[in-house]
């Protein structure tokens, strides 16, 4: 799997009618991209975060005023995660418009939702995190729009068991936002590029 991704990446041939910007917006490959910065100004965001519910507010604060280009790297992590967002919305949207979700490509298809889905609860896992008024707020109704779905009152008590913004809420939140949900997206980009190979319907000189 992993030759295949770095294949995907740097493929031996191109068809020149292929590098025309129309052919598929390359918004994948930037959504991909957008993760990786994500992921890297996520570790060095590591280095001042305390997940606490005492001092993690003012761990962010401590981090915008007092580290030298703290506040720059928190808002490009926040605005690499929208970027994301909204470059995985316009793929999904390309390829429901052209088709390209249908054989042979249906698992690829299921792949990228999933991929969807995945980095929406990242963004929602990472909005508890400042801690601060908004945050708490906007992930204490997102809480209760959970309970309200089937099933929903089981997740919500795996998410939040002893209420949003306690403290092993906030630690699942945090276990989730910068180990599991990025380990499961970068498993899942590998397989979808894999997929996309594999098929080779989509780019026939693979």
């Amino acid at each position: 799997m992993m030759m295949e991704f770095l294949k995907h990446l740097f493929p031996r041939v191109v068809l020149s009618r292929n590098l025309r910007f129309s052919y598929t917006f390359c918004l994948g490959g930037l959504a991909f991209t957008a993760l990786l910065v994500m992921l890297a100004s996520g570790v060095l965001l590591l280095v001042y975060y305390i997940p606490t519910p005492e001092r993690a507010f003012n761990s962010i604060l401590f981090l915008e005023s007092s580290v030298w280009g703290g506040k720059y790297l928190r808002s490009l992590h926040r605005i690499t995660s929208h970027t994301m967002l909204i470059l995985l919305l316009l793929h999904t949207l390309r390829v429901i418009l052209t088709g390209a979700y249908q054989k042979p490509r249906q698992r690829n298809w299921v792949i990228g939702c999933l991929l969807l889905f995945l980095t929406v609860f990242e963004s929602y896992t990472g909005y508890l995190l400042p801690f601060d008024q908004l945050a708490f707020w906007a992930t204490q109704t997102g809480m209760e729009l959970l309970a309200t779905v089937p099933g929903g009152s089981f997740l919500r008590s795996l998410l939040v068991p002893d209420g949003v913004g306690e403290v092993l809420s906030l630690l699942r939140f945090y276990a989730l936002h910068i180990v599991i949900i990025p380990l499961g997206l970068l498993l899942l980009s590998f397989l979808h590029f894999y997929r996309v190979r594999k098929n080779k319907g989509v780019l026939p000189y693979l």
